[in-house]
C-alpha cells in the first residue's frame, strides 16, 4: 500500500496514487474508447496519451461531441513563475502543442505572476521579470504565433478584473475554503487569487462574444481552479471548461522521496538550460535506480524498471513504443545495466534540450509576437 501523499496546487509530496486522485477528485479515468474518438479527429495519438501519462479528465468527451458537431474549442494552460523552468514544466505544455497542432486552434498562456508573488518570497517585480524569461520556454515548444496568446496576470489584470470580478462574487468564502484549505491566516491576496486563474476559461467567450469549448491541459494538482471555475461557468452563462490531468515528471530521487521535481531542489530537476555536462552529472549521480547492487546480481537478478527513474523518465521523453518496449524488458532481465540506461536517458534528454536551447534563444526576437498586455 502507497503512504499518504499531498496533492494541492501549492504542494505535490509523496508517492501519488493516481486512481485514489481520480476517486477523491471526482474526476474520470481516460478509457480506451475515449481515445478511440479522440483518435477519429487526430489520425494518431501522442504517446502520453497512448501510455496513459494523461490519465484523468473532466468533460473531454463532452468537448469531442462538439467537434463532431462542427464546433471548435481554445486552449488554456499556464505557468506560476517561481524560477527556471525545468522539465516537469514542460510536459503538459508539449501534450497541449499536441493539440494545437492536431486542431489548429488558439491557446491561451497564463503567466500567474500575482499567485507567486503572494505565495513566496519574493519581490512583485522579480516573478513579473521571471514571467517574461519563461515565456521564452514557452515559445520555444513551437507553439503558432498568430494563435498563442500569452499573458502575465499583472500586465493583463485591466482586461482580466472585469470576469475575476464576477466569478469572486458567485464564490463564497466556504466554497473557496474547502477546495482550497484556506485558513484564517491566508493572506487575502491568495484567497482573491482563484477568481482571477479562472478569468481565461471564459475570456475567448467574452472576447469573440459567443461560447467557445475551453480544453485545459495540466497536471492534476491544479485541478481545484477548475472545479471552482466549473462551480461558476452555468451560473454566468458559459461552457464549464474541460480539463485532460497528466502524471506528474518524478524527481529524479523518485517520487516516494521528493514528490514531483522542484526548481528550489536542484538535485530533484533537469532545468531547459542545463548544459549537456550538467544533464549528465545529474541524472548519473541523482536518478534513483530500480538496479541491483553490483553488476553480478544486476545481470542474475535483473533490474526493476517501474521504480527506476531513468526509465521512468523515458515513458515521456522516448516517443517509440518498441524502443521504449525493448529498454523495459532488456532492463528488467539484466541485460541493460544501471549505468546504460542512464546514459540513454542522458543522451534524448540531451538531445531534446540542443533543439529547445536553440528556439529558447531565437524566441527573444519574437516574443512580443506572443504577448498580450492591457
Amino acid at each position: 500500500m502507497k503512504e499518504d501523499f499531498i496533492v494541492t496546487p501549492w504542494e505535490v509530496k509523496g508517492d501519488v496514487d493516481y486512481n485514489k486522485l481520480i476517486r477523491e477528485f471526482g474526476t474520470e479515468e481516460v478509457t480506451d474508447k475515449l481515445l478511440e474518438r479522440l483518435k477519429n479527429h487526430t489520425g494518431d495519438l501522442h504517446h502520453f496519451l497512448r501510455r496513459k501519462i494523461y490519465f484523468s479528465h473532466r468533460d473531454l468527451g463532452w468537448i469531442l461531441t462538439k467537434l463532431d458537431q462542427g464546433e471548435k474549442f481554445h486552449l488554456y494552460t499556464g505557468r506560476g513563475p517561481s524560477g527556471k523552468v525545468h522539465l516537469g514544466h514542460i510536459v503538459p505544455w508539449l501534450m497541449t502543442k499536441w493539440f494545437q497542432d492536431k486542431f489548429d486552434t488558439h491557446l491561451w498562456f497564463q503567466m500567474t505572476d500575482d499567485e507567486k508573488f503572494l505565495i513566496k518570497e519574493k519581490p512583485l517585480e522579480e516573478v513579473n521579470e521571471t514571467s517574461y524569461e519563461n515565456a521564452l520556454d514557452v515559445i520555444a515548444v513551437g507553439f503558432k504565433p498568430k494563435k498563442t496568446h500569452i499573458f502575465s496576470d499583472i500586465d493583463y489584470i485591466k482586461t482580466q478584473y472585469k470576469l475575476a470580478l464576477k466569478v469572486a462574487k458567485k464564490t463564497t468564502f466556504s466554497t473557496a475554503k474547502a477546495i482550497f484549505g484556506f485558513t484564517d491566516s491566508s493572506n487575502i491576496g491568495i484567497i482573491f487569487f482563484p477568481a482571477v486563474q479562472t478569468v481565461p476559461c471564459f475570456l475567448p467567450s467574452e472576447l469573440y462574444e459567443k461560447n467557445i469549448p475551453i480544453l485545459i491541459p495540466a497536471s492534476i494538482d491544479q485541478d481545484n481552479y477548475w472545479r471552482m471555475a466549473r462551480d461558476v461557468a452555468e451560473k454566468l452563462g458559459y461552457y464549464k471548461p474541460a480539463q485532460i490531468h497528466g502524471r506528474f515528471l518524478p524527481g529524479l530521487q523518485g517520487m516516494q522521496d521528493e514528490g514531483k521535481m522542484s526548481s528550489s531542489v536542484e538535485s530533484t530537476c533537469i532545468f531547459t538550460t542545463d548544459t549537456p555536462e550538467e544533464v549528465e552529472k545529474k541524472i548519473m549521480k541523482y536518478a534513483f535506480s530500480g538496479g541491483q547492487a553490483t553488476v553480478e546480481e544486476h545481470r542474475k537478478l535483473g533490474g526493476n524498471p517501474d521504480i527506476d527513474v531513468p526509465y521512468q523518465w523515458l515513458t515521456f521523453f522516448e516517443e517509440d513504443d518498441r524502443k521504449l518496449k525493448k529498454i523495459y524488458d532488456d532492463y528488467k532481465s539484466g541485460a541493460l545495466l544501471t549505468g546504460e540506461i542512464k546514459m540513454m536517458l542522458v543522451e534524448k534528454l540531451n538531445h531534446f534540450l540542443k533543439g529547445h536551447q536553440e528556439r529558447r534563444e531565437k524566441a527573444k526576437d519574437v516574443i512580443e509576437d506572443f504577448m498580450l498586455r492591457d
